[in-house]
């Protein structure tokens, strides 16, 4: 990976991000309907038209963060859901991170995870814990900045990244959801993946161009 992140690297990663998220369709639809209501795969699926059609209709240009802030709003309008919602949220408040900007360096994509963490959990009004994407999303910001502070490249800043939502994720699965449609049904959450740690790891994995992983499989390592 480059010291900056162009227009161009950023196209090619929403494109395998879309591409993902409609691969993923029926895996989510069975992870959700195991703990709530079934309709994630759906979103997704919406979602992903949507980037492919906004990625074909708006090229990046010099202004990153009106980039990501106008994607952001069609994905919402697309898949208004409790996750589009979310997800458009982490879109629209990265974006406002870098306003103006052509490329984005570690310190920028830093302040812009940062910013879409911080909306998700706003927005979501779940914190660490509670069983829901947070528990992939946070820890991974974290592992990005704490990267960056250190003066790690982007290589290993994602790397660090992707493997602390990797344990976020396998973190909770023997947890009861505390949030959402998911805390309806209890028991029944317990031991199972939570849906939106896994989309997380999955966006994750096609934008850094990684190998999949299954959930629970850094729990598996570590035994």
């Amino acid at each position: 990976m480059e010291s900056t992140v162009d227009g161009a690297t950023v196209v090619a990663a929403v494109a395998r991000v879309a591409g993902r998220m409609e691969e993923l369709r029926d895996d989510l639809t069975r992870l959700d309907a195991a703990v709530g209501d079934g309709d994630l795969g759906i979103t997704t699926s919406k979602g992903a038209a949507a980037l492919q059609e906004y990625l074909s209709a708006n090229p990046p240009g010099d202004d990153l963060g009106k980039f990501f802030s106008r994607m952001g709003m069609a994905f919402n309008r697309a898949a208004s859901s409790t996750m589009g919602t979310l997800i458009a949220t982490a879109l629209m408040r990265a974006g406002k991170e870098a306003r103006g900007l052509a490329s984005l360096d570690g310190a920028t994509l830093a302040k812009m995870l940062s910013a879409a963490d911080a909306g998700v959990r706003e927005r979501g009004k779940a914190k660490l814990g509670d069983k829901t994407i947070v528990d992939a999303l946070h820890p991974a910001v974290e592992a990005f900045n704490e990267a960056v502070e250190r003066g790690q490249d982007l290589d290993a800043a994602a790397a660090a990244m992707l493997q602390a939502a990797r344990e976020g994720r396998d973190a909770v699965i023997p947890l009861r959801s505390k949030v959402g449609r998911a805390a309806w049904v209890g028991e029944r959450t317990e031991n199972e993946p939570d849906p939106g740690t896994v989309l997380l790891v999955q966006v994750l994995e096609a934008i850094l161009d990684a190998e999949y992983s299954q959930p629970g499989s850094t729990l598996n390592q570590s035994q």
